[in-house]
């Protein structure tokens, strides 16, 4: 039997497969369908920066911040939830934690610092085993210059990382001028490790109607490839782990991102597709492969195909892009 035991933010897991947060992790019921079938780590439900500023009483002075640019979302905001705020969620924790026993990881849904000196503190007391920082920030004014957008989510992991002990994996969307660049500025903040990508939430258009409405809600198996080409090519290059999120629905999809260097590989849209039963079979299929290919365990051939390891570094690179649209041998 294949060994499957991963390390990840310094946590000893029973394999690389880890839940991403969602509405499904916030439900103890759930969490222990997810260990049952083998998941290797929980990344619960996020706690939102709003949720801290609507428990502190200033959810109406924060209408100029990113959070309230336009006053009908200030007011969906302070309608939706917004009084399940931090109590509730350290409850969350100490019961994740009753309730399983593979590592619990909350997940701090951030666009400042401003909030999270005494919260951050509170749910590593509550028993966390490590940090998920989800920096959802979404440039919108032509006038912010993307140095000063770098510095701030810098200085998000910097503000929270003088608050607690617990590692920090902070997760982060793909527009950037320069991956590299900002991957190795969050490291070198206090990130253990990367989660590429967050995928933000889509937008659609009713054309009857004339309307902004919700997107595709979920990944699809396509949407892979962003995460695979950034892990392949920073992996042993940032000085921290990475992690995948996004467009993983199999097990082929899982060895993929780790023969490219993934530490972990989260899922999400296929436990709401098809079912708790996803984490099992993928797992199977994992070790199934590992089998025909004689590999003993997931270090044997983590990052195999990463750019690092690889004698035609150019592949990752423009050649990559040449050969594709042009058919060059």
């Amino acid at each position: 039997m294949p060994d499957l035991s991963t390390k990840y933010l310094g946590l000893e897991l029973r394999n690389p497969l880890v839940i991403s947060s969602s509405g499904l992790t916030e439900s103890m019921d759930k969490l222990k369908l997810m260990e049952e079938a083998g998941a290797g780590a929980i990344v619960l439900k996020s706690l939102f920066e709003e949720q801290l500023a609507h428990d502190a009483g200033e959810l109406e002075n924060e209408s100029g911040s990113s959070f309230f640019s336009h006053p009908e979302a200030a007011d969906y905001l302070r309608q939706t939830g917004l009084n399940q705020g931090s109590d509730e969620y350290l409850k969350m924790v100490e019961s994740a934690k009753k309730t399983v026993s593979v590592p619990v990881i909350p997940s701090l849904n951030c666009v400042s610092g401003k909030w999270w000196k005494k919260s951050a503190r509170d749910i590593q007391d509550a028993g966390a085993d490590a940090l998920e920082l989800n920096i959802a920030i979404m440039p919108t004014n032509p006038a912010d210059p993307s140095e000063e957008i770098e510095k701030h989510m810098v200085s998000i992991v910097e503000s929270i990382k003088k608050q607690v002990d617990l590692p920090l994996a902070v997760k982060i969307g793909s527009h950037f001028t320069s991956i590299p660049r900002i991957s190795a500025r969050l490291r070198e903040a206090g990130a253990s490790s990367l989660v590429l990508f967050n995928r933000f939430y889509q937008t659609n258009i009713d054309i009857e109607k004339l309307e902004l409405v919700s997107g595709y809600v979920f990944s699809n198996p396509d949407e892979i490839s962003l995460p695979l080409r950034w892990i392949s090519i920073l992996y042993e290059e940032v000085g921290c782990e990475l992690a995948s999120s996004t467009g993983v629905h199999s097990g082929e999809d899982m060895i993929k991102l780790l023969l490219a260097g993934a530490q972990t590989v989260q899922i999400c849209s296929v436990l709401y597709q098809k079912g708790m039963n996803s984490i099992s079979t993928i797992l199977n299929e994992l070790t199934a492969w590992m089998d025909r290919h004689s590999f003993a365990s997931v270090d044997e051939f983590r990052g195999i195909l990463s750019k690092a390891e690889s004698e035609t570094p150019e592949y990752y690179e423009r050649l990559q892009y040449i050969r594709a649209l042009t058919g060059i041998n």
